[in-house]
């Protein structure tokens, strides 16, 4: 017969306890741990990111802009008149000439203008001679009448010399002597007026052909109007070079100044850059500038800015020394690099994304072992195309993260691969 034992209950149940708090304790110690473990480190290949050295040395500060190539000599060719585009005879790429035509225009209304022109002046030319004509005539009417005042003056002058001899011989009377005398001063009031007249007429004379001449003028001038106006209905270059722009059709209707086509000088050609608003500040007359175009660099300096922002941007003007790659042409895409200055024996890195000069960033600087990677707060200098100057946060030697982080901005640390 088996007697019950009631110790082995007892220590059965108290085996359960043990049992039971251990596995709470050790559930409790892993979710510790685990909360002290924080995630897990995101990890990434190091062939994905872009790692660089930071180095001290020489740093050269640029402003990277994009831009084109323009003709330094160009011209805008204009309709003088409203008109219709009747021929265009050459094409944009063809060397041209300075009485090149390009294109012929029509107007039936200057042609009109022009023929009417032509008219006033061939009727205001035979004005002027009808008007020469009778005032010659009329002036040597003057010249006769004053001819015969001199005679008439002239005869009664030695006739008076002859009475006043014979007045002293008593051979005449005193009577007729006086009316002789009366007479003598007469004539020479009338000769010095008909002399006043002549010089009178000339003078209205000139007067007179200076107002028909003016006409004519007048009407010669606006002659000239019409006939440039009808000359430039043959739209000529202008200037030697290459037409580079046709701006209308055939049978297209153009107003007065509307442009019709551009003539540019290939030889010469500057660099137009558009540099960014918040960088054209440390632009400067005279700086140093390399332009790529994708066919080779050329070096050049800076010749004009822009006093306007226009879309963000400010235009510089870069006038080339060097002699331009082959292919280089007007309206050619290119790279431009002004150097601002050269900055001696600072620290620098390669230009991480997202950097501002003279601002703050995290960067990824990668630890001894480089399997790891830790966030780092990183003060920026100067800002250059492809490099920055780095104060504070990093020393010669580290290896930052170069590339955009911002998939990782929860984490301090990454794992690298």
């Amino acid at each position: 017969m088996d007697i019950a034992n009631p110790m082995l209950k007892i220590r059965r149940r108290r085996r359960m306890q043990w049992l039971a708090g251990g596995g709470a304790l050790a559930v409790v110690l892993l979710a510790v741990l685990l909360w002290r473990l924080g995630p897990a480190l995101p990890e990434v290949e190091r062939g994905s990111v872009w790692i660089d050295r930071v180095q001290r040395g020489d740093m050269l500060h640029e402003v990277r802009a994009t831009g084109t190539l323009v003709p330094r000599s160009s011209r805008w060719l204009a309709a003088a008149t409203a008109a219709q585009v009747e021929q265009i005879l050459v094409w944009p790429g063809t060397q041209v000439a300075p009485d090149t035509v390009l294109m012929r225009l029509s107007n039936p209304e200057v042609e009109d203008s022009l023929r009417n022109a032509q008219a006033q002046v061939a009727a205001a030319e035979a004005e002027v001679a009808a008007k020469r004509a009778e005032l010659q005539s009329q002036l040597l009417d003057e010249r006769s009448a004053e001819a015969q005042a001199q005679s008439d003056y002239a005869s009664a002058k030695v006739k008076a010399t002859a009475d006043a001899k014979a007045m002293e011989k008593q051979l005449i009377a005193r009577v007729q002597y006086e009316q002789g005398q009366i007479a003598l001063k007469q004539l020479e009031q009338r000769m010095q007026i008909e002399q006043q007249r002549v010089a009178a007429f000339a003078g209205s004379m000139k007067a007179q052909m200076d107002a028909v001449q003016a006409k004519l003028q007048q009407q010669r001038s606006n002659l000239q109007l019409r006939q440039r106006q009808a000359d430039a209905l043959d739209v000529k270059a202008g200037i030697a070079g290459v037409l580079q722009e046709v701006a209308v059709q055939e049978g297209a209707q153009v107003a007065d100044g509307a442009n019709l086509a551009r003539v540019a000088r290939p030889d010469v050609l500057i660099a137009r850059l558009q540099v960014p608003e918040v960088q054209a500040k440390d632009v400067a007359m005279g700086m140093p500038v390399t332009v790529d175009t994708h066919n080779g660099t050329v070096a050049g300096k800076v010749e004009r800015i822009d006093p306007a922002v226009r879309n963000g941007s400010v235009q510089v003007d870069v006038d080339l020394a060097g002699t331009l790659p082959p292919g280089a042409r007007p309206d050619l895409s290119v790279d431009g690099r002004i150097r601002i200055a050269k900055l001696d024996n600072v620290l620098s890195v390669g230009r991480p994304a997202l950097a501002k000069p003279d601002g703050d960033i995290g960067l990824f600087r990668l630890d001894p072992s480089g399997d790891t990677a830790t966030r780092v707060p990183v003060h920026i200098g100067a800002a250059s195309v492809d490099r920055v100057e780095v104060t504070r946060g990093l020393k010669p030697g580290d290896q930052v993260i170069l590339s955009d982080t911002s998939q990782w901005d929860k984490y301090d640390r990454i794992r690298m691969k």
